[in-house]
């Protein structure tokens, strides 16, 4: 992992409905990531919500995409 590249982390089942539910979206409505993004782990499944974490100044920027 690159110092610049953001700390990715493969979400569960029940993350990502909490996640849907709490933005009131569908999984479509997510954004998407190729499944042969270098950034992703290789055994990444078409379907898959990955949250990527980016430290900025006061915190953490979180973002979601999902494997397309």
């Amino acid at each position: 992992m690159h110092i610049l590249q953001p700390k990715l982390t493969k979400l569960k089942q029940e993350e990502v409905d909490k996640l849907l539910s709490k933005f009131n979206i569908s999984l479509s409505q997510l954004p998407k990531i190729s499944r042969k993004d270098p950034s992703l782990p290789e055994d990444s499944k078409i379907g898959d919500v990955f949250r990527f974490e980016r430290k900025i100044e006061g915190g953490i920027d979180e973002y979601f995409r999902v494997v397309v």
